[in-house]
């Protein structure tokens, strides 16, 4: 038996395992692309250790990516087939209850499985950023501020995570419609560490519930080296920046970062990005035949399998551009 980073007992898993895992939970809130590489080298330690496996399942359940969501069940299959699940811990059980949930496609009783955990472990990172991810797909304002509220009060100012806590709060706070609340909350997040790209994002969300476009453009260019690079979060902040751009009428501007920045994304979310912008452009007047076709002709093989609606909206909407 071990213990996770923020105290929480975890069963099958040795201390070089132990060790990934916590690397792999601060890569996550720091939305770091070595979350991956992280969580594959705790489960190589130690193939059956259950929280390692469920965090294995939620990064590839949550990416919108079909063939991750495939390995994410096919490896978690054989992960049950392999355990006794009623020697595991009763909030590993939770865990794995809350997969399968995912797995099965009722993110609802997923995010509430994920609930659970969270009031009886309120300090557990990973049911809170899953959960917190959880409803932000499904639009659930109120529990995206209420999850990680509720938990607050369990986590000390001096935790290295406890502005990770606070960014998602902010943006909670954001879709709540409390924005002077969730600037504030924002901004200490970001004063805690100001690499939490998570705690700009919610900041940059304020600034654009408002109006102020200029206070977002000042923001994000006064922290370029904190959210601009190293991390999976990079093009959607780079796509923000955009929206504050095109409010100004600096078209040129917005297709210089849509060229070095956007055109060339590899996953679904940056081409969601993509396509996003491209549609304000469009609705401006400002009409992009080439870079719709480019985008156009990198969606088929993305969407040649029905798995996520928003992602079968924004190939609709690069096909119809171009």
């Amino acid at each position: 038996m071990t213990t996770d980073q923020h105290g929480l007992a975890m069963s099958g898993a040795d201390a070089a395992a132990t060790r990934h895992y916590d690397r792999a939970i601060d890569e996550l809130l720091h939305f770091r692309v070595e979350v991956d590489a992280e969580a594959h080298a705790a489960l190589a330690e130690s193939p059956d250790f259950p929280m390692g496996n469920v965090l294995a399942a939620y990064l590839g359940l949550l990416t919108t990516e079909v063939e991750d969501a495939r390995t994410a069940r096919v490896r978690f299959g054989a992960f049950r087939r392999r355990i006794d699940e009623s020697a595991l811990l009763p909030r590993e059980r939770a865990h794995v209850t809350a997969v399968q949930a995912l797995l099965d496609g009722d993110f609802l009783t997923c995010g509430a499985l994920l609930g659970e955990i969270a009031v009886a472990h309120p300090r557990d990172a990973l049911a809170l950023a899953a959960g917190h991810q959880i409803d932000f797909f499904t639009g659930d304002a109120r529990s995206l501020r209420d999850r990680i509220g509720g938990a607050l009060g369990s986590w000390r100012e001096d935790d290295p995570h406890f502005g990770h806590l606070l960014g998602m709060y902010a943006f909670g706070l954001e879709e709540a419609g409390h924005y002077d609340r969730s600037e504030e909350v924002g901004l200490r997040a970001v004063e805690l560490n100001a690499r939490d790209v998570w705690g700009i994002h919610a900041v940059v969300h304020t600034y654009e519930m408002q109006g102020r476009f200029g206070d977002g453009l000042h923001y994000l260019d006064a922290r370029l080296p904190d959210w601009s690079s190293g991390t999976f979060f990079n093009i959607h902040t780079w796509w923000h920046y955009c929206l504050y751009a095109l409010e100004a009428g600096d078209v040129g501007r917005v297709l210089a970062i849509y060229d070095s920045a956007l055109a060339d994304g590899q996953s679904c979310m940056e081409l969601l990005d993509a396509a996003a912008l491209l549609w304000r452009l469009r609705l401006e007047g400002s009409e992009q035949h080439e870079r719709w076709r480019a985008l156009a002709d990198a969606w088929p093989v993305r969407v040649t399998e029905p798995f996520y609606a928003f992602n079968d909206m924004h190939a609709v909407m690069s096909y119809v551009g171009a």
